[in-house]
């Protein structure tokens, strides 16, 4: 055990929700007869969950300062059939389009932090009247009929890399070198966090074996990965959105972990006095906070309606839930304060595959909204539960369990 906690960095945080995720992927692709781990339906569970990831990263922030976004479902829904009926109605070139689009979820975030930020009204009343007037809205200026989107679109929406150069890889070429880049980023990350660490430890150098097993296990995953998404049927590959997604991750992580902004928003969240007489402007954070929720919902609403191909009225529709299940399964505190990016898109990812592989079963629809509510009760249940009984969190026992091996 001690040798498996140096491997894992002490960083035991994660464990559950990882273990919880490869348990469904290696169990749908039994149960399944082997149409889970395909890259067809990685491509698909990536493109068609991607809108929802975009949003959980958004919420995340919403949620770490304290506050919850209702209406991020209709905003998507709303700014998607705007998108659709100016390029159709009014022959406005599809990035015009789409700006305006992106602009409206600025306005609507602009909106929301108003009534949060100057007049006090809590996120969950100003953003659930927010979801009761943009889902009106939707139904109104559509008609209530569907409206095509601009074909330029279906490549952000449902597209995939490029191919190019020669074909004796077997793989797309262009997800082959994204896959490399994302090998060579983990060595580096990793062999940087060693360099700090052997700089920082004066008496105790630490071991270099365990950085090695860390670059070769995720490199093999990462490998793994990319020959799953570039190795499918002739034209597909990584998809578009998938890589949309992967460049908020970093942008957004940069953000919340290296930036003063991000400090300032685990600061409100924490303790809002404290946070207050230390310099920072709550008012301020909360705005911002509810403009990136909405700028997010519009952005996750253009690339849904590229893969669509058309904004109908119940666009967006329950949206909203599986982006703030994302936030609370992957271990964010509903009190604020609490959670990380990376927990979000592991909670994500596993609500996608639970998605995909109930799917994959012929489980209905009603079934599976029953199924991914008890998981999320369940996920955020027995931690409260153990807290309130002052016994040590499910992570706590992990950890302990860990620290008696150690003796």
């Amino acid at each position: 055990m001690k040798y498996l906690k140096q491997v894992l960095g002490n960083d035991l945080r994660q464990i559950p929700m990882v273990l919880a995720l490869l348990v469904l992927l290696v169990g749908f692709h039994i149960i399944s007869g082997g149409r889970m781990l395909t890259s067809s339906n990685m491509q698909n569970l990536i493109s068609g969950n991607a809108y929802v990831l975009i949003l959980a990263i958004g919420m995340l922030m919403v949620i770490v300062i304290g506050q919850i976004d209702l209406s991020v479902g209709s905003v998507a829904g709303f700014v998607s059939m705007i998108v659709a009926i100016s390029a159709r109605n009014f022959n406005l070139p599809w990035f015009v389009a789409v700006l305006l689009g992106i602009a409206i979820g600025v306005l609507v975030g602009s909106w929301q932090g108003f009534w949060l930020s100057k007049m006090g009204i809590p996120g969950f009343i100003s953003t659930l009247a927010g979801l009761l007037i943009f889902r009106g809205a939707v139904i109104w200026v559509s008609g209530s009929i569907s409206v095509p989107a601009p074909k330029e679109l279906q490549f952000f929406g449902a597209g995939y890399l490029p191919e190019w150069g020669p074909g004796w890889t077997g793989m797309n070429n262009s997800t082959l070198v994204l896959g490399l880049l994302a090998i060579a980023g983990f060595i580096w990350s990793q062999a940087r966090k060693y360099t700090r660490v052997k700089d920082a430890a004066v008496a105790q150098r630490p071991a270099l074996w365990p950085t090695v097993v860390r670059v070769v296990g995720g490199s093999a995953v990462i490998a793994y990965a990319t020959w799953l998404f570039g190795s499918g049927r002739p034209g597909t590959s990584f998809p578009v959105p998938g890589l949309v997604l992967v460049v908020l991750f970093f942008i957004y992580y940069i953000v919340t972990v290296r930036t003063r902004f991000g400090r300032h928003i685990y600061a409100v969240g924490g303790n809002k006095q404290s946070a207050a007489l230390s310099g920072v402007n709550v008012s301020r954070t909360y705005f911002a906070v509810m403009v990136n929720m909405s700028f997010l919902a519009a952005l996750a609403g253009v690339l849904f309606l590229g893969r669509a191909t058309a904004a109908g009225p119940s666009d967006g529709t329950n949206w909203e839930m599986d982006a703030i299940s994302a936030v609370f399964i992957g271990g964010a505190a509903v009190s604020g304060g609490v959670g990380t990016i990376m927990a979000t898109m592991v909670g994500g990812v596993l609500i996608a595959v639970l998605n995909s592989g109930l799917m994959l079963m012929g489980v209905g629809a009603d079934k599976t909204q029953v199924i991914k509510g008890l998981v999320l009760l369940l996920a955020v249940a027995i931690d409260a539960l153990n807290k309130q009984q002052g016994r040590p969190s499910i992570i706590g026992k992990i950890m302990e369990s860990f620290q008696k091996k150690d003796k």
